[in-house]
């Protein structure tokens, strides 16, 4: 059955991004940059995880560094107070 974006978010799933950078198989010297994206659970990133260990069982290129960042896409409205009057005319 396909995840819905939105029944997700309400099960507190977060757009999440990673840049996953690694080294080049045949030139381990060179890196390179791949970035990932999904629905995840902060701060544990299961889906996430799996990803990762898919990488290090199948993949050459050896993981350098993962940089992740997430942010809720449902939540509460937000206020911000404004010093100034508005005058229509």
């Amino acid at each position: 059955m396909a995840r819905s974006a939105i029944d997700l978010q309400l099960k507190d799933y977060r757009l999440t991004t990673a840049d996953i950078i690694y080294r080049l198989p045949d030139h381990q010297t060179l890196l390179q940059s791949y970035i990932w994206q999904d629905y995840d659970l902060a701060p544990h990133y299961p889906e996430l995880h799996k990803f990762l260990e898919f990488w290090e069982k199948n993949l050459d290129g050896p993981l350098y560094s993962v940089t992740v960042a997430s942010r809720e896409i449902i939540t509460a409205p937000a206020w911000r107070n404004c010093d100034s009057l508005l005058t229509l005319q």
